[in-house]
């Protein structure tokens, strides 16, 4: 019974924290939708992790050292690649082309595409509840693009759709690949070395766009806004980890469908980003999706 009562209690931690994680998301998307235009995307993906693994950092150090199996060690390593380098940079392309909101609710397709992954490699099985929640967050974003999207949009915009919806592709193929090794080894020390790993592909790519040679020339907002992602970029990126530990890859990534709640209402605040009826349904959907999926 005991035991019982501290699972479910971890259980609800883990979807608290995920609950954060979604919201952390949105607000870095239109963040980074007030950057995007004045800095490149490789570069600002690198400052947004060389700060976040500078938060991270001190709190492994305290925990000591970890030894990691020299086949696991590859496997974090492309992993954290691919979370942070390869899906931050896509969502960072997708943004020069699409509003934040819609970025965002693009974004929310990722409990879809991790629950078919985990369902074809066996790891979870697929239910009526999660198909159902998951569908109604789809609908939610079909509405949402429908509206304007797949009536006038260019192919500027198309190009941050499939920017966008690799995004997410990506960062369903990692919550999944990282379980066996979230089990093995403490939270902490694999965030921290997976986003090591990516600050270095980062830093090689970033090279490229000139940001060593001829660094950016930003505002004091936007420099601030650079480093507000970045330390909540570490922060998120613990509690996400900390969740994939304790609850099914599903049940995490869901909800990433308040990300779209927070872009909505943070756009129209700070970008002046309509709030049309379109998004509306797009955001009904996503919330209705989540509630039917966890409840």
């Amino acid at each position: 019974m005991e035991a019982g009562l501290m699972n479910f209690s971890r259980t609800t931690l883990a979807l608290a924290a995920a609950a954060l994680t979604g919201v952390q998301v949105g607000a870095s998307i239109v963040g980074t939708r007030y950057v995007v235009h004045d800095i490149g995307p490789f570069s600002l993906a690198l400052l947004r992790y060389a700060i976040g693994l500078s938060c991270i950092v001190p709190f492994v150090l305290m925990q000591g050292r970890v030894r990691f199996a020299r086949r696991d060690l590859f496997a974090v390593l492309v992993l954290g690649v691919g979370q942070f380098a390869v899906l931050v940079v896509l969502l960072n392309l997708g943004l020069q082309f699409i509003s934040s909101t819609r970025a965002a609710l693009l974004f929310a397709t990722l409990p879809l595409i991790t629950m078919v992954v985990a369902a074809m490699l066996g790891s979870e099985a697929l239910t009526g509840r999660k198909t159902l929640g998951v569908a109604m967050t789809i609908a939610g974003v079909a509405a949402t693009l429908g509206e304007n999207l797949l009536v006038d949009g260019g192919r500027d915009e198309w190009l941050g759709v499939a920017a966008v919806l690799g995004s997410a592709l990506c960062g369903a193929l990692c919550s999944v690949f990282y379980r066996p090794y979230l089990r093995r080894y403490p939270t902490l020390p694999l965030a921290a070395l997976a986003m090591l790993a990516s600050v270095v592909f980062l830093a090689v790519a970033a090279g490229f766009e000139g940001i060593f040679m001829h660094p950016p020339s930003l505002s004091a907002s936007a420099w601030a806004i650079i480093v507000a992602i970045g330390v909540s970029s570490g922060v998120g990126y613990m509690l996400w980890l900390w969740a994939l530990k304790h609850a099914s890859p599903t049940h995490v990534t869901v909800f990433l469908s308040l990300s779209p709640l927070t872009a909505a209402l943070l756009g129209v605040g700070l970008l002046g980003e309509s709030l049309t009826p379109g998004v509306v349904l797009g955001m009904l959907g996503v919330a209705g999706g989540l509630w039917v999926s966890t409840r």
